[in-house]
């Protein structure tokens, strides 16, 4: 997300087994002769503690893949603490219950698992792949992390040490510290506009008993949805997700977060003396839930989000070579939405290029896609979708933690073409005059605009 990147998450120490590392070349070889799976069949697993995941059953290989999530990401930072969260995310392999953190590792490596946790702006996220015949194994391991971080002093200096090593690194990149500062021009006080690593003096701040409370707060079971695929029945499932996460509090204790419309008509120009200059436009977005946004969705391809085929890709780089790529996204955070155009160009061409690219928003808003670009995202969008979403266990484990966090049901797979498939011209032109004719917020990263630029 443009505006509002997420953070660098702690690099804490490598959890890829030499054993995982052994079986990972069988399992690409395989995935590639298997096709893109175009559907699948998701089941709605129940605990007899209450807690609820989906599964989809896959013998085809040994293996499991697990993935969660709790609502309350870097968003949850209190004020003075900002890199809080972010910094928990790097320690959950850093020791747990009874092992400290070599013999956390150890026991990782023996289990021939891969875990990994994140932290972004809405929610904390955790992984585990593992092997079937070591199911146990890991899932304990699993278990302790969840359940029983340690956040021993040791790992916490260290992985504190390595976040502001990474801060320091990233305020050498100009292009990373003006995306912090469109952040905090669009988005103001509220925790969008934070840097959610932090800064030195935040994270100097933060103790074992900071990292602790959050960790209560955010762990908690009606926050949290859960995507397991592979080689695991549901009954087997059900005592898993009760041993996993049936200790943890019932409710979250989360800070409320308003939702926020970005602050447009605004030019933020941040003078660098690059060869390059970096361009973003940021325009109203558009709810995941609304009813237009399949409408949205594909007009925005015609916009910016195809590679090769999209308006904004022909007018800039094929018939002016201003940049070598230009593309447009929405954005949609759980408290905001955006559409956001990006490039990058010649310093000397940059008013130039921003030109081409109002003009190509204008045009679309006034006219809206044609028939044959509306077809052609229609078939892209549609058969892309096995590809982007559905290509291993983790992807689909992936897909389905994403599939309940925006409530859209377990047969959005199989509605999700007909909703692509039924928008018409009309409406994809109305969104086209929903979103873009407002006037953006505009960020230019690059040399001086020099006199009558």
């Amino acid at each position: 997300m443009r505006q509002n990147p997420m953070p660098e998450r702690p690099v804490g120490r490598l959890t890829i087994s030499a054993l995982a590392v052994a079986f990972a070349a069988y399992f690409l070889i395989l995935s590639a002769l298997q096709p893109a799976r175009a559907a699948v069949d998701i089941q709605e697993v129940k605990s007899d503690g209450g807690i609820t995941a989906w599964l989809v059953e896959d013998y085809t290989i040994p293996l499991i893949a697990i993935r969660f999530s709790f609502e309350g990401g870097t968003t949850q930072d209190p004020a003075g603490k900002e890199g809080l969260v972010n910094l928990m995310s790097g320690l959950f392999d850093e020791g747990a219950g009874d092992l400290d953190s070599d013999a956390f590792q150890l026991a990782l490596d023996d289990a021939g698992a891969e875990m990994r946790f994140g932290a972004g702006p809405d929610a904390m996220s955790g992984a585990m792949r593992m092997l079937s015949d070591k199911r146990d194994e890991a899932l304990h391991l699993l278990n302790l992390a969840i359940n029983q971080p340690r956040f021993d002093q040791a790992p916490i200096d260290r992985i504190r040490s390595q976040v502001i090593a990474g801060i320091a690194a990233r305020a050498r990149d100009p292009e990373r510290m003006a995306g912090i500062a469109f952040a905090k021009a669009l988005y103001g006080d509220h925790p969008y506009g934070r840097r959610a690593e932090g800064t030195p003096e935040t994270l100097a701040t933060v103790t074992a008993d900071d990292l602790r409370a959050v960790h209560k707060r955010i762990f908690a079971r009606d926050n949290l949805k859960i995507g397991v695929v592979g080689a695991i029945d549901a009954a087997t499932l059900r005592g898993v997700l009760d041993r996993l996460f049936g200790s943890l509090p019932a409710k979250a204790e989360l800070t409320d977060v308003p939702h926020v419309t970005p602050k447009l008509d605004q030019v933020v120009r941040i003078d660098y003396p690059l060869p390059q200059t970096t361009i973003q436009l940021a325009y109203p977005g558009i709810e995941r839930k609304d009813p237009e946004f399949f409408a949205a969705y594909l007009m925005n391809y015609t916009l910016g989000g195809s590679t090769f085929t999209s308006r904004l890709f022909s007018e800039v780089r094929d018939k002016r070579g201003l940049a070598y790529g230009v593309d447009s996204s929405l954005t949609n955070q759980r408290h905001a939405e955006s559409l956001v155009i990006g490039t990058g160009t010649a310093s000397e061409r940059a008013t130039e290029t921003l030109g081409v690219i109002r003009d190509v928003v204008k045009r679309l808003a006034e006219e809206g896609p044609t028939d044959a670009e509306l077809e052609g995202a229609k078939r892209y969008l549609v058969g892309s979708y096995a590809i982007n979403n559905l290509d291993s266990s983790a992807a689909i484990a992936e897909t389905l933690v994403q599939l309940q966090i925006e409530d859209l049901g377990k047969d959005y797979i199989e509605r999700r073409p007909e909703m692509i498939n039924s928008v018409t011209r009309e409406q994809a032109a109305a969104a086209a005059r929903r979103l873009l004719s407002a006037e953006p917020a505009v960020l230019i990263l690059g040399p001086a605009a020099k006199e009558g630029n």
